[in-house]
């Protein structure tokens, strides 16, 4: 069981009032209450620019919201990301999150190293994904693709696995305790830290 989790909530709206926040509050909750130690990042709260050439990647300084937030990263043991799936892969903002947090030196290699060294090696990641149509069909028809870019291009090249995937489909037509068993099962995932 993890001691040390970060919740990279990805829900670019700050408002703070989507069902994304509402199952990061749920996993949070849980695992407090089994006494592992939390950390969240709220990637629609954070200041930074995009990213626009190699050289900013490679050599560039984070800013400081991102500095910060590879500070939760690097501190966990176990990352939950949680994000809705827009377009068929997560929203820009995370991405552009990913691409300014994960940069040479802090989760991957520099130079010839550049996809070997892992330096989040040791960590493990749990993914939950939301969207509008049914998670077997996402599964199905379109190969999961956006899913499995995070997964293979971003987490594994930075050395953080297992991950384990929960998908959840069909949010626009919950009723109201649909949504209560998922944010249930959450905090149970939480308690276990897994």
């Amino acid at each position: 069981m993890a001691q040390r989790i970060t919740i990279i909530q990805g829900h670019p709206d700050p408002s703070g009032n989507r069902f994304c926040h509402a199952l990061a509050d749920a996993y949070a909750a849980g695992a407090a209450a089994a006494g592992i130690a939390v950390r969240r990042i709220e990637v629609g709260a954070l200041a930074f620019p995009v990213l626009r050439t190699q050289l900013d990647f490679e050599t560039g300084a984070p800013p400081p919201a991102i500095a910060e937030a590879q500070e939760a990263i690097r501190w966990a043991d176990h990352l939950v990301i949680i994000y809705p799936l827009w377009l068929g892969t997560m929203p820009a903002l995370l991405k552009a999150f990913f691409e300014q947090a994960f940069r040479p030196g802090f989760a991957l290699g520099r130079g010839a190293e550049l996809a070997w060294a892992s330096p989040l090696k040791g960590r493990s990641a749990r993914i939950v994904v939301t969207m509008g149509m049914p998670a077997f069909f996402y599964r199905w028809y379109f190969g999961a693709h956006g899913l499995k870019s995070l997964e293979r291009s971003i987490l594994r090249f930075a050395g953080i696995k297992p991950f384990r995937e929960t998908l959840i489909g069909m949010i626009g037509t919950f009723s109201e305790a649909k949504a209560k068993a998922w944010l249930a099962k959450l905090e149970a995932l939480g308690r276990s830290g897994s």
